[in-house]
């Protein structure tokens, strides 16, 4: 076994499809802190993609063969193996993806996590003995998928792509993962090196990182039957188009707009707290994020003159050169984006509380006040550090703020419990935390959202799990074969 998974350069411009091999192009992996060039990755092609899936076809039904016990074994090893090889992979999440040390360390947390969880996967019940009126035993069970390619996005790279990866190999089916380039080795590259280390058989799984043509080859290729989707709602709707076309299930997992409402007599400081965590949070790059803040009137100019202090003081920088509560953003398109929707909303009408600014790649916390919700920073995902804030007057202006968006994540209601209980049954939303932000994963909580978010719970616990990488078969077993009519 050895003692690093990524120093030794084998991945280097290359892609892994039953093995390393040279790519035929190569992308530099950039620190978006810094700019520096951190190595060389390699980029796939539609072609290599299809091959990919072919090999993956090939594969899979050897790996559904071995016993429960056998890759219950190679998931628990993988977990053991993100446990072991945390600080590597963590300073490669920090550089990479522009993260600070601590949400780099709960990623690697969290993918030990996902795997050791896909490990009982195996041995779960996986059908169910029906009644029937004939003579004979009716059974319904669930077969592995069979190829399941996981698109995952820049964000949460390890966690994003390791709860489709574990439990899809853990029901015995084979995996093609296209990471997104910009994040191939903390989101795929790591994640090939520790189940090679886990003794994996050679082409179950395989890494394609590439654009979109590589992304609709590893949707369309005919031997894939199950697409696991992680990322934008536009680019989650074509993945879902081309997947119904060619007749496949697609898991979408979309964007939010999520909402933390703070009620009346909620604790200030702690509430502001979770703002700002909700918000803030690697630079707002989170689909959980908190993206709107719903404060009940009589907390509002303190919950906003708070915030706002709050942020004033948070400090941005490079993770990776010193103690920092923001990082950069990942790119350059992507900080425009942000300080679009910001520049937007201030000429709306809407007040800049704090932030608004930014210096390379940087941009400062944000805090928007005296909005209407029709301003940009209010209906649209903001995906970037920015809080904007709107007073409510009863808790049914509240439930009616919140539900009217078109995204349906993540809601965060913080104050008295019972008067929480009341309003929580009454929002739409895929996920809902009591006296907690927005921002939540367990590795054996269902997760999804609904509406624009997307296509419901499709990760996360064991039911949420087999029901999506697993086939239902009808079986029926009869003593002998009976006289038929013809």
């Amino acid at each position: 076994m050895t003692e690093t998974l990524l120093a030794d350069g084998r991945w280097s411009s290359r892609i892994h499809t039953d093995g390393w091999r040279p790519a035929p192009a190569t992308r530099t992996v950039t620190a978006p802190a810094t700019g520096e060039a951190l190595g060389e990755v390699g980029l796939a092609t539609a072609a290599d993609a299809a091959e990919a899936a072919e090999r993956a076809d090939g594969a899979r039904r050897a790996w559904a063969a071995r016993t429960p016990a056998e890759r219950a074994a190679v998931l628990r090893r993988a977990g053991d193996l993100f446990e072991r090889h945390a600080e590597e992979i963590r300073d490669w999440i920090v550089r990479e993806a522009g993260s600070i040390p601590p949400k780099a360390a709960m990623e690697t947390t969290i993918a030990a996590a996902e795997c050791h969880e896909a490990a009982a996967l195996p041995t779960h019940p996986h059908g169910d003995v029906l009644t029937s009126n004939d003579d004979h035993w009716s059974f319904a069970r669930r077969r592995p998928a069979g190829v399941v390619s996981v698109i995952a996005p820049f964000n949460f790279p390890l966690i994003l792509a390791i709860r489709s990866v574990a439990p899809a190999l853990a029901l015995g089916n084979a995996v093609l993962l296209k990471p997104d380039p910009r994040t191939t080795v903390s989101g795929g590259v790591s994640i090939v090196r520790v189940f090679e280390e886990a003794g994996l058989p050679a082409g179950v799984l395989q890494l394609l990182p590439g654009g979109a043509d590589v992304g609709e080859a590893v949707v369309t290729a005919p031997a894939v039957r199950v697409v696991s989707f992680t990322g934008s709602t536009p680019a989650g709707r074509r993945v879902g188009e081309a997947a119904a076309r060619h007749l496949k299930r697609a898991h979408l997992e979309l964007g939010g707009n999520n909402a933390q409402v703070v009620l009346p007599g909620a604790d200030l400081a702690r509430a502001v707290s979770a703002g700002a965590t909700g918000s803030f949070l690697h630079q707002g790059q989170i689909c959980m994020s908190t993206g709107r803040h719903l404060v009940h009137e009589s907390l509002y100019e303190e919950y906003v003159a708070a915030l706002a202090e709050k942020a004033g003081r948070l400090p941005v920088g490079d993770p990776a050169a010193g103690s920092v509560a923001l990082g950069p953003i990942i790119d350059r398109g992507q900080l425009e984006r942000v300080h679009g929707i910001v520049t937007a909303t201030v000429e709306a009408g809407g007040r800049l509380a704090a932030g608004g600014t930014f210096e390379g790649l940087f941009y400062r916390p944000t805090v928007l006040c005296d909005l209407t919700p029709d301003m940009p920073a209010w209906r649209e995902e903001l995906f970037g550090p920015v809080a904007p804030v709107l007073p409510f007057a009863t808790p049914d202006e509240a439930v009616a703020l919140v539900n009217d968006s078109e995204y349906a994540l993540s809601v965060s209601l913080l104050g008295e419990v019972g008067e929480a209980m009341r309003i929580a049954d009454r929002i739409d939303t895929g996920k809902l935390h009591i006296n907690e932000h927005t921002v939540a994963d367990e590795a054996n909580a269902p997760f999804g959202g609904w509406r624009d978010s997307g296509t419901g719970s499709r990760f996360g616990g064991a039911q949420a799990n087999i029901e999506a990488f697993t086939e239902t078969q009808w079986l029926t077993v009869r003593s002998d074969i009976p006289g038929y009519s013809f």
